[in-house]
């Protein structure tokens, strides 16, 4: 698998999130560094994903959930350095912290799918959809799961690999036909 770099949202995605299960399975992952995880700085978390695709050089593969998923769309929209692929994981609504949404919604530099879920409390289905739009993204709706974390059952995802290597294709419209919201879960 290629090389992961796992950027968390906030809190960091403790012991028993899906992010935390796909780091120890990937031989190659890393998990970018934050001083504050509860304090959601924007301009810090995306340097710091810029600071780990400097690290891990080029061909690698962005999984970002929530408020890290902003911070791997800024970090984006400034360098596509050394990435290849972008997985944003239900995203945090941009307004949330008195963000400019449009401000997001700019095209990204590489291949990308953004997972939403039907009844997300940080970021509604059909925002999610419009930031995919917007992003160029692929869009994923896996249904009423939550905020796809452990408060909503979420802890370890064999469907995370199977995005994640989606993303090492060619062509991101095959997830349209491969991935369905169940296989997805799973």
């Amino acid at each position: 698998m290629t090389k992961i770099v796992i950027v968390p949202g906030l809190n960091n995605s403790g012991p028993q999130h899906w992010q935390s299960w796909l780091e120890t399975r990937v031989p190659s992952g890393s998990r970018i560094v934050m001083p504050d995880w509860a304090t959601p700085d924007l301009k810090g978390w995306t340097q710091a994903v810029l600071d780990a695709l400097e690290k891990v050089g080029p061909g690698a593969i962005l999984v970002a959930h929530s408020f890290g998923c902003l911070a791997t769309i800024r970090a984006l929209q400034r360098s596509r350095r050394n990435a290849m692929g972008a997985l944003l994981v239900a995203p945090a609504d941009p307004v949330k912290f008195h963000l400019d949404r449009d401000a997001f919604s700019l095209p990204l530099p590489i291949r990308s799918v953004l997972v939403g879920s039907e009844n997300d409390p940080w970021m509604r289905c059909r925002d999610a959809q419009e930031l995919a739009h917007g992003l160029g993204a692929e869009f994923l709706n896996l249904g009423r799961v939550g905020h796809i974390n452990v408060e909503s059952g979420h802890g370890p995802w064999p469907g995370v690999t199977k995005l994640v290597r989606g993303l090492e294709r060619p062509v991101v419209r095959t997830f349209r036909t491969e991935f369905s919201a169940r296989s997805a879960v799973r």
